[in-house]
This record gives C-alpha cells, structure tokens and sequence, in this order.
C-alpha cells in the first residue's frame, strides 16, 4: 500500500492498527529493506503453557490462597522462582 503512495495514516486505518506502528515498519524496512520481525526479540515467559494450566488448577481447587501462596506453590513444582505479579497476570489472562 505504501509502495503505491498511500499515507501512513490510510494504511494505519485500513489495517486497523496505531499509525505510529505502520511508522516503525516503514522506518524498519527504509534501514533494512526487510520489515520483518527479528526471532526472539520479545521478552521470554517465565511460565509454560502447562505451568499457567497448573497455575489456574491449583487457584481454583485452593480458592482462599492469593496470588503470593500460588507464587511460591508453583516456583515449588517448577523449580524456579516465580513472582507474585506473574501470578496475578496469569489468573486476569486465564
């Protein structure tokens, strides 16, 4: 779209996305000429798939436990810590 002189903010309406997104990539792409993410550069989870199911299993056979006791139940079972916000943010996905 843009290569066929549409604006930034068109393209941005018409992907429904934040024109400073469509910014990013144009400025990405005139550096690189590639406009593709680069392979792990988000930042990695601390939990599995099946750590947030066991997570969630576990807050809803111990309703009364808060999100500290789970913390230090599942950095028992995984063997790593795990803090008390990652908790919290894994019950408010699930």
């Amino acid at each position: 779209m843009l290569q066929a002189d549409a604006r930034q903010s068109a393209v941005a309406r018409e992907l429904n996305v934040h024109r400073s997104a469509i910014h990013t990539l144009c400025n990405h792409h005139q550096r690189n000429q590639n406009a593709s993410r680069r392979r792990g550069s988000r930042r990695r989870r601390i939990t599995t798939t099946a750590g947030d199911r066991y997570l969630l299993q576990c807050a809803r056979h111990r309703r009364t436990l808060g999100a500290r006791q789970l913390a230090s139940h599942l950095s028992a079972a995984a063997g790593r810590p795990i803090s008390r916000q990652t908790v919290s943010r894994r019950l408010h996905e699930g």
